[in-house]
This record gives C-alpha cells, structure tokens and sequence, in this order.
C-alpha cells in the first residue's frame, strides 16, 4: 500500500474518535450545495448519495433536511458507526471510483473531506454514471481558521496546513463554482484532542509518537492565553465548497 492510500484507508480503526471530534457543517454551505439550478434538484425528495460518507457526519443533517440519502464509504469501521446513528439508512461499503449503485440513480453526489484521497480520472466519470441528467457533484472541506493565533500553533504542532482538498472535477460537468464560508465550532477540551487523533498523520505515527504529540496539544491548552482555563472555545473554520453540474 502507498503512502497515499495508506492515508486514506487509515481512518477505520478509529471511527468513534473521528465522530466525536471531527466538527458538523454550516447550514449556509449546505443551502449552496443544495441550492436549486441544477435540472435534477427540481423533483422532491431530492436523492442524495454521501459519498465517503464516514462516521455520517454529513448524513444526518442531510436526513436531517428530509433528502433522501444513500451513503457509501470504503470503510466498514466507518459505516459500523453510522449506522450506530442512521441504523435505517441505506449504507454500502464502496469507493468514489467503483460506486455500488445503478445508473441514474441519485439527483445529486456530495462529497465531504474526502475528494482530495480519490482519483479523479475514475471517480469523475463514476459519479457521472451514478448522476441523473442534470445533476450535481458538491465537494466540501472544514478548514481551520489559521489566522487566529491558537489555531496556527496546532496546525504547527501537527505539521499540518490547511491546505490538501483539491477540487480538479473536469468533464462531463460543467464549470467548478467556489465559494468559502467562515464559522466557529463550539469546541471542548477533549473533543480538540478528538479531533487531532482523528487525522490520519496521526494515526499512522507510531502510539510513542502519537502520545507525545497529544501531550503538546494538551500544554498548547494549558498555556495559551486564548484557551488557558477554559473549558470550551471558539475554532474558527472556513468551510470551502465547490459545485458542478451535469448538463
């Protein structure tokens, strides 16, 4: 396995750390993706596939809206708590680039934190298949808000900037619109360490490494002005989506 799908195939194993720390998305970028235009968000319910649905941390407040979802992840570990959550939702195991659905089935594809781990010369065209004529393919990302000064501090300590999600599409679909959406998370002490476990750098350093890497999280906690005594804080995030349509 590569370094890349050893990345992408890291996050089975530690699916109730990455529910319980991974943040929600704004309703704003959820209104956008979803927003009427293309031909076949015109019927109702709207049939939606998650791909690479995860934990369902996107499913549920797309059920949530009344859409009728289907969801599809690579990784049972995943899907186990999904369904934990959505235990009637339909919830296959599969991939952006062999998606376990017939054609023309789904109004629209939703892809969240995840389009940057697939290959694109075969997903565009699966989800294309997938798609009914006139649909859509949204891709979304939460980004730390690293001009706030905490924040960049753990982007150093863990080594990693913002800045993985690609949102190369291409045809059959028609032009990439974009569009960033600024928010706050209401964040808890153990929900931040949560959510630095749940990267998949961190995963895969060795429990000595990955320890020690925590423990710097844990004093940037204790010690920096922002966030020293508090039990909970404000991570500010930039929720970047793109859209595009079938014709």
């Amino acid at each position: 396995m590569n370094d890349h799908a050893a990345h992408a195939n890291s996050f089975g194993p530690v699916a109730s750390t990455y529910e319980r720390g991974r943040p929600p998305y704004p309703a704003e970028a959820l209104d956008w993706l979803l927003e009427p235009g293309a031909t076949a968000l015109s019927r109702s319910p709207v049939r939606v596939l998650d791909l690479g649905a995860g934990t369902g941390k996107l499913t549920r407040q797309l059920v949530a809206r009344g859409l009728e979802v289907t969801a599809v992840d690579p990784s049972e570990g995943m899907l186990a708590e999904l369904g934990r959550v959505l235990p009637e939702l339909p919830a296959l195991v599969g991939t952006a680039e062999g998606i376990p659905l017939p054609d023309h089935c789904v109004d629209i594809v939703l892809v969240a934190q995840a389009w940057h781990w697939v290959d694109v010369t075969q997903a565009v065209p699966e989800v294309a298949r997938v798609l009914s004529p006139g649909g859509r393919l949204g891709l979304i990302w939460n980004l730390r808000d690293e001009r706030t000064d905490w924040v960049q501090k753990l982007g150093q300590i863990i080594d990693s900037a913002e800045s993985n999600r690609q949102t190369t599409v291409g045809p059959p679909f028609g032009p990439v619109q974009i569009r960033e959406f600024p928010w706050t998370h209401r964040i808890g002490r153990t929900q931040l360490l949560d959510l630095v476990a749940s990267r998949s750098a961190v995963i895969l350093r060795p429990p000595t490494e990955r320890e020690a890497l925590l423990d710097q999280v844990r004093d940037l906690m204790d010690t920096h002005p922002a966030l020293a005594g508090a039990d909970e804080f404000d991570l500010p995030y930039i929720t970047e989506c793109a859209r595009a349509d079938l014709p």
